[in-house]
């Protein structure tokens, strides 16, 4: 074979190769790019569907209707609050026993399950401004001589666990006293006092009236209590995280302003009082 025409092989089989190398060269890089961008950093609040927790069992707060969807006031207002701040949200059942646990982990982007705000949370978590003022309430059987919370004292006492009314029931009767019996939601609780289980159940105002006003035939009343604070419910979000704060605080003054806020109000408990 003529050596001009090896010449011309050796040239091309050379280049050939160095195309090839070429393109695994490039190869190499474009694989790289994912790792690149997993180190990015997460997307903005505005630019994705935050996962709002919440315990659907706490009407008229927030609950499941028949076909499943999770409805109530706290959804309504979360629903306008993220409308006005320009965010996306979806809202997922989350038992109230881990409910914290789930934002701190990073599974809940926010929380709205008629939290009150407390020093202890605000430890663990940020807090909106209040959107919500309650106050716990005794409720009892018609005929029941109990007129004030001393009165409770040596009785069988339902509470919802985990809440405002299981901590103070467990300060006059002692968190650990067997007379205390714990559900896991209010309206169980209720059914047991018209079971004749318990002879009081102690729970926020707002859950406690939309029972009894639902379930008229169960002989109950509701007594209250100058010692009961005013309790302020707050969305909640995770530590630290300031710029989902700020829009929902956006948002929150906004529905106030224009008059949303109190048509949702008036939508669940009649005219907002002044």
């Amino acid at each position: 074979m003529p050596s001009n025409i090896i010449s011309r092989r050796f040239a091309l089989t050379t280049a050939a190769l160095l195309a090839a190398l070429a393109i695994a060269g490039c190869g190499k890089q474009e694989a790289a790019a994912p790792a690149a961008s997993a180190s990015a950093p997460p997307p903005p609040a505005a630019a994705r569907v935050l996962v709002v927790g919440t315990d659907a069992a706490y009407t008229p707060f927030e609950s499941q209707n028949d076909k499943g969807d999770i409805v109530g006031f706290d959804i309504d207002v979360v629903k306008a609050v993220a409308q006005k701040a320009g965010i996306e949200v979806k809202f997922v059942n989350t038992p109230w026993e881990g409910i914290f646990n789930s934002l701190d982990q990073g599974d809940r982007d926010l929380l709205v399950s008629a939290i009150t705000i407390t020093d202890e949370r605000r430890q663990t978590m940020d807090f909106s401004q209040p959107y919500f003022d309650a106050k716990q309430l005794i409720a009892v059987k018609s005929d029941s001589p109990v007129a004030r919370f001393e009165d409770i004292k040596n009785l069988k006492v339902g509470v919802q666990n985990g809440t405002t009314g299981d901590e103070v029931v467990g300060k006059l009767l002692g968190k650990s006293s067997t007379a205390i019996k714990r559900f896991e939601s209010t309206p169980l609780a209720l059914k047991e006092l018209e079971a004749g289980g318990v002879q009081a159940v102690v729970a926020d105002n707002g859950v406690v009236v939309h029972y009894l006003a639902n379930n008229t035939a169960g002989g109950f009343k509701t007594v209250s209590d100058a010692s009961f604070p005013v309790e302020k419910y707050g969305i909640a979000v995770k530590k630290g995280n300031a710029e989902l704060l700020a829009r929902i605080n956006q948002g929150l003054e906004a529905i106030r302003t224009d008059g949303t806020y109190a048509k949702i109000y008036a939508s669940h408990f009649g005219a907002e009082s002044k």
